[in-house]
């Protein structure tokens, strides 16, 4: 089993790794293999950014984000300026039906709302506004509009699971319920996690995602 002195050690390495990242800014405790991140950073994109590097380590089973960002002054921007540069990311997004989608700021907090096609659509969405300056968080109610379920999509997943390197597809079962799909078994990492969740939602009339993937214990160990 994987030490939390050990989980530590990686965790902050990671952070160290990522050039957006000031590790020094950000403090890292682990308990039982859930990671509790702390500290000020500048930005909203740098606190997810040292979310994702923490959830890519093996052995993570949860993440507890208390990070807070302080913007600068001469950085600092109104709700109107951040809405109006969340509409133009939003316009110039290839991957975002702009017209389906509605914009609401209030104190550098940005919701999304409205009705896609695609869960890729929804996510480009909150992507291309978390990168703004000024945008403290993304809170994104955008839907998924209901499809047909094509009777293969079980099939389709199962494919994916398979091609995409990063995913032991032998170790997770797939179900269909309507236009919902389950995820069960064992990953290696919560990274391995987000990708399987991530081509589950990739298959044509999938609404929905439950996710009951378990993270399995490293068979290495370390000593404290």
């Amino acid at each position: 089993m994987k030490s939390d002195i050990q989980i530590q050690k990686d965790v902050m390495d990671e952070l160290k790794w990522d050039p957006l990242l000031n590790s020094a800014e950000i403090g890292v405790a682990v308990k039982r293999g859930i990671v509790t991140l702390s500290g000020q950073v500048d930005s909203y994109a740098k606190k997810i950014a040292a979310e994702k590097d923490a959830l890519k380590i093996a052995g993570v089973k949860a993440l507890a984000d208390d990070m807070t960002f302080g913007v600068s002054p001469f950085l600092a921007k109104t709700d109107a300026e951040v809405a109006e540069a969340a509409v133009a990311a939003l316009k110039w997004h290839s991957s975002v039906p702009d017209e389906k989608v509605t914009i609401k700021v209030e104190n550098g907090n940005v919701y999304l709302d409205g009705e896609v096609d695609w869960e890729y659509q929804r996510a480009s969405a909150k992507i291309a506004i978390e990168n703004l300056v000024g945008v403290k968080a993304v809170i994104n109610y955008i839907k998924i509009k209901p499809h047909v379920v094509a009777r293969d999509v079980h099939e389709k997943i199962v494919a994916a699971l398979k091609r995409t390197a990063s995913i032991d597809a032998d170790k997770i079962k797939v179900e269909t319920v309507g236009d919902k799909v389950v995820l069960k078994g064992r990953v290696r990492s919560s990274s391995e996690r987000e990708d399987a969740e991530h081509a589950a939602w990739s298959a044509p009339g999938v609404t929905g995602v439950d996710d009951r993937l378990e993270i399995e214990e490293p068979e290495f160990s370390y000593e404290d």
